[in-house]
């Protein structure tokens, strides 16, 4: 029989087991975080209708080049979600009962057909928390609190920079910059940081856009813009006066929270995604081992109505941390130690099997997690197991044990043996 070639499907990985117990410390630790702050938990099916992710509430042109699509048997066109975001926001317009404001989180699987590198794969775990039903700055303030909380909990030194969307349309408007091609010129804005100046003129020239737009975009990027910058110009256009006022507001709430040190107002940041309506944000690595960003967001006040069919804005809200590109992240930074401890106490059994595993029962009813060495490892053997497994205690526990209805509890760092009964 010929040997089958086995390989991940490139851009999946397997996880085992020691990955995949820092993994899940990760998501505990952010759903315990997003819990603290009164989140409650969805869950939305990882396949949905094409219209549904394609439409024009979803993730964009660039997005939508990334997308899995199927056909199931009865010819319906079918798509792997891309982001938890549309789902979510399915789940809010087919459920208009919901009490306002909504604060929900989600952890799962998306898949993106994209380009592969550090902490990016094509399939790929995102922690989504969404809020529904606020229109203030208050939201957003809310969310980068608790990304710098989850962040401080993983001890992961991060910072996060934000901007307005409203402030991009307006100073393009400004700037007259054809309507049409403003989310493409958006879209190439948001590369800023990744790519050269003579490119980013190349690409915007390549958009079909006039001289004298490219020429007011680029006097743009050379005036290196603030906030006060914007604020010339609130008086001859109403997008950017909205926009520099929610950046103000979402200023006051930063400062009162005592986060503003770490959130940095960046005029450039453009979030490539359409959806996008106001505020937007990204965090990234305050070492920099990673360049690009390990958790975004923003406000899209225009989805959820939109897939209702509706001109009624929603407010809403959210952010999302990348489960896979944080593990890479305390992979890099050496944060990951070796084998993670799992198991309090390892049970040798010596010709002892079923008393082992009764001792095991009733360890575990104490709250103990308890492993029963059950393949016939001699003793040596197993305790270099336990050794490897940086198992906390061990016991051996023979017929001389069972004869006497004790045995011994050895403290595998201090090598001290408690001596305890045996109870079953």
């Amino acid at each position: 029989m010929k040997k089958m070639d086995y390989q991940n499907v490139r851009g999946t990985q397997d996880f085992l087991p020691e990955q995949e117990v820092v993994r899940r410390k990760i998501r505990r630790t952010l759903e315990d975080t997003f819990i603290l702050y009164g989140c409650k938990p969805i869950e939305t099916p990882m396949i949905n209708y094409t219209d549904l992710m394609a439409s024009k509430y979803g993730g964009g042109a660039e997005i939508l080049q990334e997308m899995y699509t199927l056909t199931d048997r009865g010819e319906r066109e079918l798509a792997l979600r891309y982001d938890l975001t549309i789902p979510f926001a399915k789940v809010v317009a087919m459920n208009p009962g919901l009490a306002m404001p909504f604060k929900r989180y989600e952890i799962g699987k998306v898949f993106r057909d994209g380009p592969i590198k550090a902490g990016r794969f094509r399939e790929f775990t995102q922690c989504d928390v969404d809020i529904v039903g606020v229109k203030s700055q208050a939201a957003e303030a809310e969310l980068m609190m608790m990304a710098v909380n989850a962040f401080e909990k993983l001890d992961v030194n991060i910072f996060i920079q934000y901007n307005n969307r409203k402030l991009l349309y307006g100073i393009l408007q400004v700037l007259e910059v054809d309507e049409q091609k403003m989310n493409r010129v958006i879209l190439v804005l948001d590369k800023m940081e990744k790519i050269d100046r003579m490119t980013l003129a190349k690409e915007l020239t390549e958009l079909g856009i006039s001289q004298k737009s490219l020429k007011n975009i680029e006097s743009f990027l050379d005036a290196a813009p603030t906030l006060s910058y914007f604020e010339t110009f609130q008086d001859e256009n109403n997008f950017i006066k909205q926009g520099v006022a929610e950046v103000h507001e979402l200023m006051d709430y930063l400062n009162a929270l005592n986060i503003a040190q770490t959130c940095i107002f960046n005029p450039f940041l453009a979030r490539g995604l359409e959806i996008y309506t106001g505020t937007i944000y990204e965090i990234f690595l305050a070492d920099g081992v990673i360049k690009s960003s390990i958790g975004s967001g923003g406000r899209y006040d225009n989805a959820i109505g939109g897939l209702i069919g509706t001109d009624e804005e929603f407010a809403t809200v959210g952010i999302s941390f990348g489960l896979d590109v944080i593990y890479t992240a305390l992979e890099l930074a050496g944060k990951i130690e070796g084998k993670p401890t799992e198991i309090d106490i390892y049970i040798i059994p010596i010709g002892t099997e079923k008393q082992a595993l009764q001792l095991a029962s009733s360890l575990r009813k104490e709250g103990n997690r308890v492993e029963v060495e059950l393949g016939g490892k001699k003793v040596r053997k197993a305790m270099e197991k336990a050794n490897r497994e940086n198992v906390s205690k061990i016991i051996v526990l023979g017929e001389d044990e069972i004869a006497k209805g004790k045995y011994g509890l050895r403290d595998m760092k201090t090598g001290d043996i408690e001596e305890k009964s045996l109870t079953y």
